[in-house]
């Protein structure tokens, strides 16, 4: 998929290196920290700004597939397979959301519009396209994350969705007749 395609707060999320959700166990942990409440307090802020991040790429990946799921240009199987990924994003969505207010910030809320480009989607094949591209974006997106947060356990959770986002794009790779694991490895 072009990277014209992908839309300025994917393109903000890979800018800032977003992390991804957080584990019970990682908000746990991070509520018993013990040290410098003061450098706690700017590497939880820290951590708040990447959580959001990744919370506002994971509402627009909601938004594309409900985009996709309204085209009328999927099969069924196609649909089914849209409308479960869109579930696995709104379930990151509902972590990361969670876990910035477990840390004590304001979660960020979806955009009303987002910038898609729905005039070039005209047949399935499209829409798959548009949906892999995002998901690719998706995994480079956690993969710039992951070291980037102060608290590990975050890093850790952040990881694991980089890996659902990893098989999306694989499995819409392959709806696409595509080699669904093209390199062995991911930028």
């Amino acid at each position: 998929m072009p990277e014209t395609i992908v839309s300025l707060p994917r393109r903000s999320f890979l800018a800032a290196g977003a992390k991804s959700t957080l584990s019970a166990g990682a908000v746990l942990l991070l509520a018993g920290c013990s040290g410098n409440k003061a450098a706690m307090a700017a590497s939880s802020e820290d951590d708040i700004n990447i959580l959001n991040a990744a919370l506002g790429a994971e509402q627009e990946a909601i938004a594309a597939y409900q985009v996709g799921a309204e085209s009328g240009l999927l099969t069924k199987p196609v649909l089914d397979l849209a409308v479960q990924f869109q579930g696995h994003h709104k379930e990151h969505a509902d972590v990361l959301a969670k876990t910035v207010r477990d840390l004590g910030g304001a979660a960020v809320e979806p955009l009303a519009r987002y910038d898609f480009p729905t005039g070039d989607l005209k047949s399935e094949a499209d829409v798959l396209r548009f949906a892999a591209g995002l998901e690719k974006g998706a995994v480079s997106a956690y993969l710039g994350a992951v070291p980037l947060f102060n608290e590990r356990e975050l890093a850790k959770a952040a990881a694991s969705i980089l890996g659902d986002e990893a098989m999306h794009w694989a499995v819409l790779r392959g709806a696409l007749g595509e080699n669904p694991v093209p390199v062995a490895f991911v930028s």
